[in-house]
């Protein structure tokens, strides 16, 4: 039985963040909308509410049913959660004299609350809320102040439920790790079982019992997740996992054929197949990105079903979704309005009447790559940087030609090769380069040029929802652009790109 915390989402931009918390302390986690709670069983442990957008005062502030679980499980409110343990209970929230956001001192520390047990008198905290708790319930006491606000925590007497005013998730919270080790562990009695090795052992269990004899077919694409699924269900099934890898055109230079040899010396039942000529003369002309994507995915499923269909007694098709995917669908706010094409295989299932097995729904990116170290998975697969699903498509602004492809390639061959050269390339989230259909002046020897411009793209992130542009030196900078200028024909300037994600996005299509 899988020790299980539950996160009920209010809509929060953190609940996410609690999420990858609680996991970093070795403990699953399940994040649930707040008004689809599954029935707590006995593996749920404790129970944490997320902040939210809306306030506790609004008419159609977000209300969850608490009857299973309050008093009868270890809960923690968070921000908004705390909120509405105070509203809801009798006592009264109301808008702060100032919107309390930022960093914050606890002025008070009550040494007997087990939740804050080590965390010391002058901690820095995080506060992101317009409201504030300005009358406690009966029964409620604080455990914990600031300067500008008396309660900064609380206690319900005779339950093992608290509160927080601010956010233990974000690292501006020094000792935030320890309060949630507090709850999950001191609290909730959590075994911080939840490891690598563990999801390993289980997962493969699982799906030897789950698969039996039957065959699966999965869509490989060179990257962590689909490659970490693919080597958990071999561990699973051997050879019954079929894997095809397609090389649309689209990939990095001379990709397909290294990931393949890779796929290989792992001992992973792969097909090659080479469609570049087919991608690439449909996408003549298409200049709009959702339409290369549509383009891209559609040539996918008609090369996926058409190598699979020479496959005899397929049942399953894998596929590497990962949590957030999963999260995504079930969002409190419901599926986002427009998610790109192409981010999976779309209606294959149904086209081909297969089930779906998705061995990574319930990790995080970071978890992935764990795994994939646990299962032995080639760093150079397992430490890659995300690549966008059209690949080199969604980097070549405008019209594709086979010569943009090569320039990019060789472009961006010369970046992420300086990037690993030099020792960057792990200390940043993504890279890449664009090429824009923007053609500039130059003088080579003594002539004049006129060819196109190229911008180098490299951000820090923790998972990609959030971005920095990464500061890369300027020495590094300066060898790159020579390099590209001097050996890639086609290009004569190079640019940095030096926006964040918001209010840029990491990909430029």
């Amino acid at each position: 039985m899988q020790e299980t915390i539950y996160i009920l989402d209010f809509g929060s931009q953190y609940t996410q963040l609690i999420a990858r918390r609680v996991r970093e302390l070795n403990v699953y986690c399940e994040i649930h909308p707040y008004n689809k709670v599954p029935d707590p069983g006995p593996e749920v442990k404790g129970v944490i509410l997320s902040g939210s957008p809306y306030s506790v005062r609004d008419k159609d502030a977000p209300i969850p049913d608490l009857d299973n679980i309050k008093g009868r499980l270890p809960l923690l409110g968070i921000c908004y959660g705390a909120q509405y343990l105070a509203h809801a209970y009798g006592g009264e929230v109301a808008p702060a004299a100032s919107r309390e956001y930022g960093r914050a001192n606890l002025a008070s520390v009550d040494p007997e609350a087990s939740l804050l047990d080590g965390v010391s008198s002058g901690s820095q905290v995080w506060m992101s809320h317009g409201d504030t708790i300005v009358r406690m319930p009966d029964h409620y006491r604080i455990i914990s102040s600031t300067g500008d606000i008396e309660v900064g925590a609380f206690q319900i007497t005779g339950e093992s439920t608290f509160g927080l005013q601010f956010h233990p998730e974000v690292h501006h919270t020094t000792e935030g790790r320890k309060i949630l080790h507090n709850f999950l562990v001191g609290t909730c009695g959590c075994g911080q079982l939840w490891t690598p090795d563990s999801f390993v052992e289980s997962t493969v269990s699982e799906l030897r019992e789950k698969l039996g004899n039957d065959r699966v077919v999965l869509g490989l694409s060179g990257g962590v997740d689909s490659s970490v699924a693919a080597m958990l269900l071999h561990k699973a099934i051997g050879d019954h996992l079929i894997s095809i890898f397609v090389d649309n055109g689209l990939l990095r230079k001379d990709e397909f054929t290294k990931v393949l040899a890779t796929y290989k010396k792992l001992g992973l039942n792969v097909i090659g197949v080479d469609a570049r000529k087919k991608f690439l003369d449909d996408l003549k002309g298409i200049t709009d990105p959702e339409l290369k994507r549509k383009s891209i995915g559609r040539n996918f499923i008609e090369v996926f079903e058409e190598e699979a269909g020479k496959l005899e007694d397929v049942k399953w098709l894998a596929q590497g979704t990962i949590y957030p995917d999963v999260i995504e669908s079930v969002s409190v706010n419901g599926p986002s309005a427009k998610i790109k094409s192409h981010h999976n295989v779309g209606g294959l299932p149904e086209m081909m009447n297969l089930d779906i097995v998705e061995p990574l729904k319930l990790l995080f990116k970071d978890e992935v790559r764990k795994v994939g170290k646990s299962v032995g998975l080639d760093p150079i697969i397992r430490n890659r940087h995300p690549f966008p699903g059209p690949g080199l498509a969604v980097r070549i602004l405008g019209d594709i030609t086979e010569e943009k492809v090569r320039m990019l390639q060789e472009a961006d061959d010369i970046f992420i090769g300086g990037l690993m050269e030099t020792g960057l390339y792990e200390e940043v989230w993504q890279a890449g380069v664009v090429l824009l259909p923007v053609q500039s002046v130059g003088v080579m020897g003594d002539e004049r040029t006129y060819e196109l411009a190229v911008a180098l793209r490299a951000v820090t992130s923790v998972d990609g929802m959030t971005a920095d542009w990464a500061k890369l030196p300027y020495d590094f900078l300066a060898r790159v652009s020579n390099d590209i200028i001097n050996k890639v024909r086609g290009i004569n300037r190079v640019v940095y790109d030096i926006s964040s994600k918001p209010p840029a996005t990491i990909e430029w299509e």
